[in-house]
């Protein structure tokens, strides 16, 4: 538009110029290459007109030639991915087939299932038996094999659970505001969550003064005791989110968020899985199979012993508890 006013601009300057004048007849001889004739016969209005045409005209051979560039990049594009998609699919499968054979050749190896001769119907669980108090100082052999001959299993297992709880919560949480308001959506689930369920029921609160502390303590007492008898990580950490969540439902979001939030469940849980994965991995890398890594067993039957078997069992437990309050919040509300 500016452009096209500039030059209606220069019309009007034109119209008002007399033919006569010798210096527009220089100015007009010089820019063009037209006989004096053919010019002294044109007027300023009509050579203005001419030269929009030769501008348009040259704006279209600028566009037809940028357009001619775009179909060839295209052309190349498109033939390249004639080739690129199909190697890309040849490589995709021949990967899967040599992912494939190796499994499979891993897998024939193996000892037959329920074979007597199987090493795992024999040698492991006699080696589980006769050598583990003496190799994890864990009473509780049950604790012994998943906290440190399988540590890694119940690694991932814990893995596990944080990430179907990140799962649930990218499906399910209700968003803020980038201002850090409430949005309507939260609004919303809370009075739905005063109407289902009013917090001022005095039975189940009263319930809950008197429960949900013994509840903690109960759950407690099971992770720092899972070395030393049944219990563990995974049984204590279900009672501390039982727990939570009865204190949820007697007392409502609004007290239960003053010491469980949403920062609160990202930080424990992401805390609790670097612990372990740092004390496991310092054990894997100090020792052979990771029981001579140096680190003291303690007095079997005391609750300072067991090497890393007491911190994994409590790291395990805040990752269970936390994904129990987790699910249940985020199913109930959408939010924590």
């Amino acid at each position: 538009m500016k452009k096209n006013d500039s030059l209606w601009q220069k019309l009007l300057s034109l119209d008002q110029v007399s033919y006569e004048n010798p210096l527009d007849e220089q100015l007009i001889d010089a820019e063009t290459d037209q006989p004096d004739s053919v010019l002294r016969q044109q007027s300023p209005v009509e050579f203005a007109f001419a030269e929009i045409l030769q501008e348009e005209k040259q704006e279209e051979l600028y566009i037809a030639e940028r357009l001619e560039a775009n179909n060839l990049h295209a052309w190349v594009g498109r033939q390249s991915k004639k080739w690129a998609k199909p190697v890309y699919s040849l490589v995709c499968v021949l990967f899967c087939v040599a992912l494939v054979v190796f499994l499979m050749s891993t897998v024939i190896k193996l000892p037959p299932f329920g074979a007597a001769d199987n090493p795992t119907n024999n040698e492991v669980a006699q080696r589980y038996l006769e050598k583990g108090l003496e190799e994890t100082g864990a009473v509780n052999m049950v604790a012994g094999m998943i906290l440190d001959y399988r540590a890694f299993d119940t690694f991932g297992e814990s893995t596990v659970l944080f990430v179907a709880a990140c799962s649930v919560l990218l499906l399910l949480k209700l968003g803020d505001h980038k201002d850090g308001e409430v949005s309507p959506a939260m609004l919303e689930a809370e009075w739905d969550d005063r109407h289902h369920e009013p917090k001022n029921d005095a039975i189940l609160q009263m319930a809950a003064r008197i429960l949900v502390p013994v509840i903690l303590l109960f759950g407690m007492y099971i992770v720092l005791a899972g070395h030393l008898g049944p219990g563990g990580g995974f049984s204590g950490g279900a009672v501390m989110g039982a727990g939570l969540i009865l204190y949820l439902n007697a007392f409502g979001f609004r007290k239960t968020g003053r010491f469980f939030t949403y920062k609160t469940f990202r930080w424990v849980t992401f805390v609790a899985l670097m612990t372990y994965a740092l004390l496991k991995s310092y054990s894997f890398f100090c020792g052979a199979n990771h029981l001579n890594s140096g680190i003291p067993l303690g007095t079997p039957g005391a609750i300072l012993s067991s090497g890393l078997i007491l911190p994994l069992n409590i790291c395990v437990g805040l990752i269970v508890m936390c994904t129990m309050y987790a699910f249940y919040t985020l199913f109930r509300k959408g939010g924590m």
